[in-house]
């Protein structure tokens, strides 16, 4: 068994730790454990990048000549006791274990942690619901951890399954960023793709259901760009900071990360505005056709108006009712109804109320 149970030092030239069991690994008396409670994987990277896998059934060796990356399910107790063991900067294990939603990125001298935002992941694809990346990193070690599957590190799990090779954990934490902007700009290539159909569809005249995909892909592109402006604040902040007495080696590409989050973010934003503008699009329409509707019927009662004046003179149970003692007094009535229409109709035309 491995004689570890908390990391004693960060930012060194090796993973020092302080054994707590010489018969397996033990934390504060808690019975030997032969894995890490929820550990959902672990790679080892060799100074030369290249990547291994680590067995989550047995616990990983600290001490070693390369960099750790140990990704946790921080939705089972068991996983954050364990963590809560660590000889961790206390700032950022009470981080790394609260329940805190929103984004935020700190650096002291031998450690970089936070909480970013990413798309929670189903079996086989990306939803658009927001989860949440917690992580401390030093030089030598990147701890993360989640309570819902998410993306970015199951993709960045799959790139280092294939050999992809990482030399140093802020490069590893800057490819696991890198994967959340991926995963939203994929996101956002679909949601444009979306909006020129239904663009067509508006010119072409079509309305049935696109007022309601129009407002699901719009509250899509706000919830983005509120993740994707929180993250730019964070970089551009630390980007600010890099200098105040960080461990160069823990020094993250912040320029060049917040930049390429300010240019998907411009792009979402661009599509927001393109779903709001159809919707008014559509909205437009359908007022004009309630306006020639509301038109047409107000001709229609604008030429009823007489006729039903005449029927309502001849309808008077009165004497002295013109028309009544002669024979063909319906067909003058009639002719009445008919040319009080066609009066009203050439007034409308002369006016041009109507065409």
């Amino acid at each position: 068994m491995t004689d570890v149970s908390r990391i004693e030092r960060w930012g060194s030239a090796t993973l020092d730790v302080v054994p707590a069991s010489v018969d397996g690994l033990r934390t504060d008396g808690a019975a030997p454990l032969n894995s890490v409670p929820g550990l959902v994987w672990a790679f080892r990277l060799h100074d030369d990048g290249r990547p291994e896998a680590l067995p989550v059934d047995a616990p990983p060796a600290f001490v070693h000549d390369g960099k750790l990356w140990l990704h946790f399910n921080l939705a089972d107790s068991r996983a954050r006791e364990w963590l809560a063991t660590l000889h961790l900067p206390a700032p950022a294990r009470e981080l790394l274990l609260s329940k805190d939603n929103f984004q935020q990125l700190h650096a002291i001298d031998d450690c970089i942690y936070g909480v970013f935002s990413d798309l929670v992941r189903e079996i086989d694809e990306s939803t658009e619901q927001t989860g949440f990346l917690r992580f401390i990193m030093s030089e030598r070690l990147l701890i993360s951890g989640r309570h819902q599957a998410l993306c970015s590190v199951d993709a960045m799990r799959h790139m280092l399954e294939g050999g992809h090779r990482i030399g140093t954990t802020t490069a590893l934490l800057e490819k696991i960023v890198d994967e959340v902007a991926g995963t939203m700009d994929r996101i956002a290539d679909r949601i444009g793709n979306e909006i020129d159909v239904i663009e067509e569809r508006i010119l072409t005249g079509e309305r049935d259901g696109l007022r309601s995909r129009l407002g699901a892909l719009r509250r899509t592109s706000v919830r983005l760009h509120r993740q994707l402006s929180g993250m730019r604040a964070l970089f551009h902040r630390l980007e600010r900071k890099e200098d105040d007495g960080l461990d160069p080696a823990l020094r993250l590409q912040a320029g060049k990360l917040a930049q390429r989050l300010d240019g998907l973010d411009h792009d979402i934003i661009e599509l927001r505005e393109r779903s709001r503008l159809l919707e008014e699009e559509i909205h437009f329409r359908l007022e004009e056709e309630s306006n020639r509707h509301l038109h047409a019927l107000a001709i229609v009662t604008t030429l009823l108006l007489p006729p039903t004046l005449v029927t309502g003179i001849f309808g008077m149970n009165t004497k002295g009712l013109p028309l009544t003692d002669v024979d063909s007094g319906f067909l003058w009535a009639a002719a009445l109804i008919v040319g009080s229409s066609a009066a009203v109709y050439w007034i409308m035309r002369r006016m041009r109320i109507v065409r």
